[in-house]
């Protein structure tokens, strides 16, 4: 392989050259489009988290099993996911790579396994690009019933709900895949203002709930479900402390990403996870009733429009539809570089396609296209059955939290035998590490991982199928990851002679990335 640059690449600035360079270390040249600060690499781990998108459109079913309990999952996930990230952190600023998960477990263990890995995580972001999109059914139709187009019953559960959010989803889909196929520079405007939009919204919408709370934080000790309930109503603060490596995925696009990255890894995932439990718990002080139901059905659009008032409440329900249109918008993103990634190693089908990036827009087209096209099948498996909205945002958790655990168990295996090199970043400081501290988080992380990784494949019949007559929807968790493993098992035994994934060409050791020292 040559780091030579491409013909028709033009040279950048002396700062993006040196971030070429440390990129060609790697044996890839600069194709992407390095344009990206440091705000807007936080907004690309902050727009995937997105608290207004995930808290919106999971509160309900939060509450529904678990109560005013469930508050105390939010910190509890986030100090799970700080363990996860803060291993992320050191691994962005030794390997600045797009398709991080995929790169970051090839290197810590071999080419196969993070295949393997690699393949898990793409699969597992379409599916939450999907599920992203799905969010705008708890938001518009309480705008405006004119959003409701399929039948009357507004409720994602319903049968009319389900199938109304999969039109909503589509239409979204398609906006999403026309800007991402534009320049990056615009795609990364639209994230900035965006995710600038939903912090302020967010932040006006926790004052404004706290100044109508009508409760103490006592209620939040009291009532609900016991352990295994609030192991259910786990699942949505799961679902919303995911994306957080977005920044280290967009590293070919970042300017200094050894140093970058790292940061924005941590503050995006600390900025969502304090502001979605203060969102959750502003919304327990401020609900009219804890007990009448409608926590349980509508969550926080019934909170935000009986106590705001029908303006002012519309009002911020439009900003949290911006949110889940920046949202859909990173993630598939995302799910497009890690495609673009393992493409350019021959490691997918139709790889040379899949590797092409336009020289004009800094922008791979054919995974974009690929990844709004298989969200938007998946969107259709809404008018089948309302328990697919669960069944796909579930699915999509799993798949992460897995991938995350084959970068966390590879990374402790290293750290015991003594091999996470150290280095400088692009301005001579040591690159981010935990120090004496790797071993115990990096350990946590791992079994925090896994213990996560059970819980949201576990196939109860209660939370999956609770109408019942639809077993493949109880166990469409872990039906998923058996699919998509056996399949792709199945294509790398047709194209095991080809590729850099191949046993005979080893992913680099990581002794070898550029700027550390062994």
């Amino acid at each position: 392989m040559t780091a030579t640059a491409p013909s028709g690449v033009r040279p950048g600035p002396p700062d993006d050259r040196a971030d070429a360079a440390g990129l060609a270390g790697f044996g890839y040249h600069q194709e992407l489009h390095r344009s990206l600060g440091r705000y807007a690499s936080f907004a690309a781990g902050f727009s995937f988290i997105s608290v207004l998108t995930t808290v919106f459109q999971f509160f309900a079913f939060g509450y529904s099993f678990g109560g005013p309990r469930f508050f105390w999952t939010w910190p509890a996930v986030l100090v799970g996911q700080l363990l996860v990230a803060a291993c992320f952190a050191e691994l962005a600023a030794r390997y600045p790579i797009s398709g991080a998960v995929y790169q970051w477990s090839s290197r810590l263990s071999n080419a196969v396994f993070g295949w393997y890995a690699g393949w898990i995580m793409v699969l597992g972001q379409i599916v939450v690009v999907a599920a992203a999109a799905l969010a705008l059914q708890v938001v518009l139709p309480a705008v405006w019933s004119g959003f409701q187009v399929v039948g009357t019953d507004t409720s994602p559960l319903s049968s009319d709900g389900a199938a109304n959010a999969a039109v909503l989803g589509i239409v979204l889909l398609v906006v999403t895949t026309a800007v991402n196929l534009l320049d990056n520079k615009v795609m990364s405007a639209v994230n900035r203002v965006g995710v600038t939009a939903e912090i302020a919204g967010a932040v006006l919408i926790v004052v404004l709930l706290f100044a109508h709370s009508g409760r103490t934080p006592a209620v939040t000790v009291h009532g609900g479900g016991g352990t295994s309930a609030l192991l259910v109503g786990s699942f949505a603060a799961a679902y919303v402390m995911i994306g957080f490596d977005s920044a280290g995925e967009m590293s070919e696009e970042t300017r200094h990403p050894r140093r970058v990255a790292p940061r924005t890894i941590l503050s995006a995932l600390v900025a969502a996870g304090v502001l979605a439990s203060l969102l959750v718990l502003a919304a327990l002080l401020a609900a009219p009733s804890l007990t009448d139901g409608r926590l349980g059905t509508d969550g926080l659009s019934y909170v935000l429009t009986s106590r705001l008032g029908g303006t002012l409440g519309r009002v911020l329900l439009c900003d949290v539809a911006l949110a889940v249109t920046v949202a859909t918008l990173a993630i598939q993103t995302s799910a497009t570089r890690m495609l673009f990634s393992m493409a350019r190693d021959g490691a997918l089908p139709f790889a040379p396609v899949l590797a092409r990036v336009s020289p004009r827009t800094g922008q791979p087209a054919a995974p974009t296209l690929v990844v709004g096209a298989l969200s938007a099948a998946l969107l259709l498996l809404s008018f089948a059955s309302p328990e697919a909205w669960l069944a796909i945002g579930t699915t999509c958790i799993v798949m992460l939290y897995l991938a995350y655990s084959m970068v966390t168990g590879p990374l402790l295996l290293r750290r015991l035998r003594g091999e996470l090199p150290s280095g400088t970043d692009e301005s001579g400081a040591p690159l981010f590490s935990l120090g004496r501290w790797g071993v115990p988080v990096n350990l946590l992380a791992l079994l925090y991982g896994l213990t996560m990784t059970v819980n949201l494949a576990w196939p109860r019949a209660a939370v999956y199928d609770p109408s019942g007559g639809h077993w493949y929807f109880q166990w469409f968790s872990p039906l998923f990851v058996l699919v998509s493993v056996s399949l792709g098992f199945l294509w790398r035994l047709l194209a095991s002679p080809h590729g850099r994934t191949a046993e005979a060409d080893p992913a680099p050791a990581l002794a070898d990335a550029p700027g550390a020292e062994a």
